[in-house]
């Protein structure tokens, strides 16, 4: 499949899955794999200190957008931005936007949207969900990529625009609610792209998670990321012994059982994720897009780049998505 068709399909892909996964570095991958087509995208994330800028090499984001990665229009590349948003940030720009400023800041700082979502569950969800929403109709990206909260928070988050349908039947907060659904349901605008680690209990959480948004919050699943997979290693079952006196070298005493010991370990740890990542096909029949394990301490511009590539071929790999 065309990659610039993949990141065009929608506006918005929300990244979703279990904390620990690597959801945030799969938002900074496809994101910078959208910019590597030509596509400028925007990477938007609501839960605080992500370390997604740390990625990029720059600092902390704030609601004002900053450039994570230039644009370098001759080699065909573009711009990744990104932003964090907040309830109470939010509720300013859109109390400002509605001739309120004058009192929007005394109605943050008394502690009243505290008040609100207490007698409205949800509403801080849908404060986000309607400055994303005003987001991908603005056209200000080509791309907008949403850092979505872990898995337990993202079904209520995805689901707060239904139950404030059917707690607040009229006014702007019903209006702003079916607005935010029509974006999640409308899959030409919307697709969620969940996150998994090919191990036992991300594969169940991100079973359940696939199905609970799609009967719950009736969004399009995207092709599902599986992260952090070790990749096969050649020669992998030789005689540590041997191939050291193959490659003109001895071992040291010991050695020779380290090494078998290690790739022993490697070898159960491969058959282990091809067993979940065969068991995540069965269960959650999508797409999948596999990323391989970053043998770093932190993930940098470069890692990202690494991901970003293998994303590409994986898509370039892909016959047809999820409808």
């Amino acid at each position: 499949m065309d990659p610039a068709g993949f990141f065009t399909a929608s506006r918005l892909v929300i990244v979703a899955g279990k904390g620990g996964v690597g959801k945030t570095t799969v938002s900074a991958a496809l994101a910078r794999a959208a910019a590597l087509v030509g596509l400028s995208t925007l990477v938007v994330e609501v839960e605080g200190r992500s370390g997604l800028p740390a990625m990029f090499g720059q600092p902390d984001l704030g609601y004002d957008e900053i450039v994570l990665a230039a644009a370098d229009p001759s080699a065909g590349v573009a711009a990744v931005r990104a932003r964090t948003i907040t309830p109470d940030e939010a509720l300013l720009e859109y109390l400002r936007e509605h001739g309120l400023s004058r009192i929007s800041k005394r109605l943050v700082a008394s502690g009243a949207l505290d008040v609100v979502a207490t007698a409205a569950p949800g509403i801080k969800d849908i404060l986000l969900l309607g400055k994303v929403k005003q987001l991908e109709r603005s056209g200000t990206a080509d791309l907008v990529v949403l850092d979505a909260p872990a898995a337990g928070h993202a079904v209520t988050f995805l689901q707060s625009a239904r139950g404030l349908l059917d707690a607040v039947r009229v006014g702007p907060i019903n209006t702003q609610a079916r607005d935010v659904l029509d974006l999640l349901e409308d899959h030409a605008r919307c697709q969620v792209v969940l996150v998994t680690l090919p191990e036992e209990t991300p594969v169940n959480e991100a079973v359940d998670t696939g199905f609970l948004l799609e009967d719950r919050v009736g969004v399009n699943l995207g092709p599902i990321v599986v992260n952090g997979l070790y990749p096969e290693l050649a020669g992998i079952g030789a005689d540590p012994a041997k191939a050291a006196a193959a490659a003109g070298t001895a071992l040291r005493s010991g050695e020779a059982s380290l090494l078998a010991s290690a790739a022993d370990f490697r070898r159960r740890r491969t058959a282990l994720q091809d067993e979940q990542v065969a068991r995540l096909a069965e269960q959650l029949p999508l797409p999948q897009l596999r990323l391989p394990f970053m043998f770093t301490a932190a993930i940098g511009p470069d890692e990202v780049d690494v991901l970003a590539g293998e994303l590409l071929a994986d898509i370039e790999a892909l016959t047809e998505l999820p409808t």
